[in-house]
């Protein structure tokens, strides 16, 4: 098995000859018996939490840990992630240059946003490297040059764009970059005439905290947030939808920082929040409804290794769930976890399978899924042809 997959290999040289398994096990408050199984290629996967106490431990990001790939391919000088990086560090103030990026009209700051955050929804992160190094200076420009009576318009859509920025460079693992683009993202909101704008986006931080392995301030974020919009009395559903996203963003939080009641009173409050609203619906570049609530309860459930719970509820998913692809495919990835750990390897495999042809572009960026096929890989007597082809598509190779 290659680097990018060899979890345990990578344990074992980070942790080098000045920690032992068991100092190490000691220090990420996991059992040593995880550490040697991992190590020793009898494991390829292990909980979130456990995974971000051991990265932590390790000092290193859980994205390292997992080896997740941190660059997007492109022959484009002006495109990549070095791109977006200096996209979000403009130094135009502080030199004596004249700022010639072309500001938009507000429709087509509108449009470009929404363009963005279509990408992103169905996983395609390389073309977001080639959008994001010329909307956002754009987008900029749009906002500096907009009318007083227009600016806020201007400030909503440059917000969008940074939390667009930051979201695609979470999933890249480039946190520092990230947080200082949802930051901007939330300075510009406070410049707008959204009052759940400013809300919403702490959910892209709350999310950013849980990658880092920040669960309680994750969840607090979260309920300080809700606290800050909770409908009282005829709420309109904008209104009821980011609440009821806040909620169901910090049952995951306290779900992974082993709060269980925390978590199902969330849980609770997101689903009756939900059912109040009665669809799904689309505000703030997220979704919120009843199949969004259904679909995080299965997470809920998995980052407490709860399998068959969360097997019971996904079947409360509907079909049809009007979910976007990217969330989809994630979901599909929880189940997968879910059959492996319960010995179901013909569907844990089928799962992700279905997952790659439903979002082919997201899941190259992934690491579950690539964790996943590598312990199929190890554990299977015989592996398939489907299995092999899937493991050679993911960068999961066999050992040598």
């Amino acid at each position: 098995m290659d680097d990018r997959t060899n979890l345990g290999a990578r344990i074992r040289q980070l942790r080098g000859k000045l920690m032992t398994q068991q100092q190490l096990a000691d220090a990420a408050q996991v059992d040593v018996s995880l550490i040697r199984k991992l190590e020793q290629g009898l494991r390829h996967t292990a909980s979130i939490g456990s995974l971000q106490r051991i990265a932590r431990a390790l000092d290193v990001t859980v994205a390292d840990l997992l080896g997740k790939p941190a660059a997007l391919p492109t022959a484009r000088s002006d495109a990549g992630v070095v791109a977006v990086r200096r996209a979000l560090t403009p130094v135009d103030d502080l030199v004596d240059l004249p700022v010639d990026d072309e500001p938009l009209t507000l429709d087509e700051a509108e449009r470009s946003v929404g363009y963005l955050w279509g990408a992103y929804w169905a996983g395609r992160y390389e073309l977001l490297s080639e959008l994001l190094p010329t909307a956002l200076p754009r987008l900029r420009a749009t906002y500096r040059e907009a009318p007083a009576e227009r600016r806020s318009q201007a400030a909503y859509a440059l917000a969008r764009g940074y939390q667009a920025a930051g979201d695609t460079l979470v999933h890249l693992g480039h946190l520092d970059a990230a947080w200082l683009a949802l930051r901007e993202a939330l300075r510009m909101a406070r410049s707008g005439d959204d009052p759940l704008l400013y809300a919403a986006l702490r959910v892209s931080v709350a999310w950013q905290l849980l990658v880092q392995g920040r669960y309680a301030e994750s969840e607090r974020v979260c309920t300080v947030a809700a606290g800050e919009v909770e409908p009282h009395g005829a709420a309109d559903d904008s209104r009821l939808a980011v609440y009821g996203l806040l909620a169901i963003t910090g049952a995951t939080a306290a779900a992974r920082a082993r709060k269980g009641a925390a978590a199902a009173d969330l849980l609770d409050v997101a689903g009756e929040t939900a059912d109040r609203l009665g669809y799904e619906r689309s505000d703030h570049q997220s979704t919120f409804g009843p199949a969004k609530v259904a679909m995080l309860a299965v997470d809920v459930h998995v980052v407490q290794d709860n399998f068959p719970d969360a097997l019971s509820a996904a079947e409360r998913l509907p079909r049809d769930a009007a979910l976007p692809v990217a969330t989809r495919a994630r979901h599909l990835a929880d189940l997968a976890l879910a059959h492996l750990r319960l010995g179901q390897h013909d569907k844990a495999l089928n799962t992700v399978l279905t997952a790659e042809q439903l979002a082919p572009d997201w899941i190259k960026y992934q690491s579950l899924p690539r964790q996943i096929v590598a312990e199929l890989v190890e554990t299977e007597r015989r592996v398939s042809t489907p299995l092999r082809d899937l493991a050679l598509r993911l960068g999961v190779t066999a050992s040598a």
